[in-house]
Order: C-alpha cells, then sequence, then structure tokens
C-alpha cells in the first residue's frame, strides 16, 4: 500500500492506490489505530465522490447519476462512529460509477465496451448484477436509463482494476488479518446505505438491512444480537432481503476462519434531508445509534476471538 500519512483523530489515516485521470487522487483511505483498541473494522465501499473530469464528462446526467449510486454521505458516519469507538475505517474515495468495488473482476458487461467480449474469456454467461445493469462498471439506473455517452476501453477497465479494486481489497485483507493477530477474531462491518423502501400491502418497511450471504459470512450470534439491538431500540430490520451481501462479504467473510463480515444497509432518510441529497436531522442520531451497535459487536467478537484462543490452546 503506497501511504501518505497525517494526523485525524488518534489514528494515522494511510491513502492507497490512485484514480485513473484524477492526477494521482487516491482511491481510498484507511484509518487504524495501533494497537487497534476494537477488533472491528468499519468499511465504505459506496459513498466515493471523487470524479475524475475525464469520467463526468462521459456521464449522461452526471448529477443524479451520481445521486443514484452513491451510498450518499455513508462516509461521514462511519467517520464519525469510528472516532468515538476507535473502529478502524476504510473509506473508498473512487466512485462507484468508476468501478463497483463490491463485485467480482469478472462482473463486466462486455457490451459496454468498444471491442466486445475478449475472446480469452472463452464461454461467458453474465450474471444477475451484470443483467441488471449493476456489473462492475455501472451501465445503467432506474429513473436514468444508460449512464454512459459512449463505450468504454478494455484498457480502462485494466487500470481501475489495477489501481482501485486491487489495492482496496488487498488492504481490506490485510487490516482484517492484523486485528485478528491482536483479538484472535474480526468483524468487517460493510456499510451502506439504501433508498426508503415499499413492501405491498402496506407492511412497514424496514429502516435496516442486515446482510450475511445467508447465515455464511458472520457467526449467527453476532447476527442475532443484531437484531436483537434494533428491537430493544425500536428500529425496524430485515434479514438478507432485499440486500444478503455482495463480493465483499464472499471474499472477505470467513467465520470458521475467525473473519466475520456483516453488511449493513441503511435508508437514507433515516439520516440524510428530504432530497437525500444532504445529512438532516437524523445525523447525529443514527450516528449514536450505529456507536452503541459498534461497541456490542465488538465486546462479543473479542469474546469470539477469546474463545477461539483457549479451545486452541487446550488441543
Amino acid at each position: 500500500m503506497n501511504a501518505e500519512q497525517g494526523r485525524a483523530g488518534d489514528s494515522l489515516p494511510k491513502q492507497g492506490g490512485t484514480i485513473p485521470g484524477s492526477g494521482g487522487a487516491p482511491a481510498y483511505s484507511l484509518s487504524h489505530p495501533e494497537p487497534s483498541p476494537v477488533p472491528l473494522l468499519i468499511a465504505v465501499p459506496h459513498a466515493g465522490r471523487s470524479y475524475p473530469a475525464s469520467l463526468l464528462e462521459r456521464m449522461r446526467n452526471p448529477g443524479f447519476a451520481a445521486l443514484k449510486l452513491e451510498d450518499r454521505f455513508v462516509d461521514l458516519l462511519g467517520q464519525e462512529v469510528a472516532r468515538r469507538t476507535g473502529a478502524a475505517l476504510l473509506i473508498a474515495h473512487a466512485p462507484r460509477a468508476m468501478i463497483d468495488l463490491n463485485r467480482d473482476i469478472h462482473d463486466v458487461d462486455w457490451e459496454m465496451f468498444s471491442r466486445g467480449r475478449p475472446d480469452t474469456l472463452g464461454s461467458y454467461t453474465p450474471g444477475f448484477r451484470v443483467r441488471s445493469g449493476l456489473g462492475l462498471i455501472p451501465r445503467r439506473i432506474p429513473g436514468l436509463g444508460e449512464l454512459w455517452k459512449r463505450r468504454h476501453e478494455a484498457e480502462e477497465l485494466s487500470a481501475r482494476i489495477a489501481s482501485i479494486h486491487a489495492p482496496y481489497h488487498e488492504c481490506l485483507s490485510q487490516t482484517l488479518a492484523a486485528i485478528k493477530a491482536r483479538w484472535g477474531a474480526a468483524m468487517l462491518l460493510d456499510l451502506h446505505s439504501m433508498p426508503p423502501l415499499s413492501f405491498p400491502g402496506g407492511q412497514p418497511a424496514p429502516e435496516f438491512v442486515l446482510g450475511d450471504r445467508f447465515g455464511t459470512t458472520c457467526h449467527g450470534s453476532l447476527a442475532a444480537s443484531c437484531f436483537a439491538y434494533f428491537a430493544e431500540m425500536r428500529r425496524g430490520a430485515a434479514h438478507n432481503r432485499p440486500y444478503a451481501g455482495g463480493y465483499v462479504l464472499e471474499r472477505h467473510g470467513a467465520p470458521l476462519d475467525g473473519i466475520h463480515a456483516l453488511q449493513l444497509e441503511i435508508d437514507r432518510s433515516s439520516y440524510l434531508d428530504s432530497s437525500l441529497a444532504e445529512p438532516g436531522e437524523g445525523f447525529a442520531g443514527m450516528v449514536e445509534l450505529l456507536c452503541e451497535l459498534v461497541r456490542r459487536l465488538a465486546a462479543e467478537v473479542a469474546d469470539l476471538g477469546r474463545m477461539s484462543r483457549w479451545s486452541n490452546a487446550a488441543e
């Protein structure tokens, strides 16, 4: 990880990766207090707002598209929660429009590219995420349609993978490994936001959606603790529907190895203004709510780490 360091709170943020076309702007920043006071890492992959001029020029209606694609200001929530709790914090600055860090590098819609699918790929069947228009490079979104004025080049995709996607996930992996080495276990809280949900038949829509890839990326006790906490706070939460987590959880969640990963989607109307564009009256309350959740999870992950070490010592 190439790093520039500067003081922010009690940790030394490290910047890594680069955003192509930006003049060297970092793709992400990591704040990781040493030694880590809690065994938890908050990651924010979809709130990046560093748009190179060349990218904006190619987008249809970039202001509207950016607002729809971004997890608007979730990074500000993450920054405040990490500052108050001591959690490590990884924030992507590269915009989702440029590359989606919650997608596998093979989730590519090759119809977006001037020369089509490379012959080296052989047989290729696009997955659901690609078909929906939200692949590694997003293609379309509801209410706008096609995002781009013209097709992309394969060389651009390769550059984005090498300078944004690969170093971000390597940093994420290394940070979780370092936390686990200290605590015996580590947890990733992948922080996202969602538009307000609506359910048929007048059912109350949840304010939060917890995703653990249907029980495969996180110890069940940690997910259960989240639901118990939201119930205590009288805040509605759903499990895995409509968001179960994506590539980040699939790649990094390994509960049998002591690495637990949970995706948390937050209703944007809970912390943004009525236009869902700027922090609103609910922002401070959401920070308080998330701080207590992080403290609760951190204590339980630390317990899991101690249990794992005792078990290994007994063997």
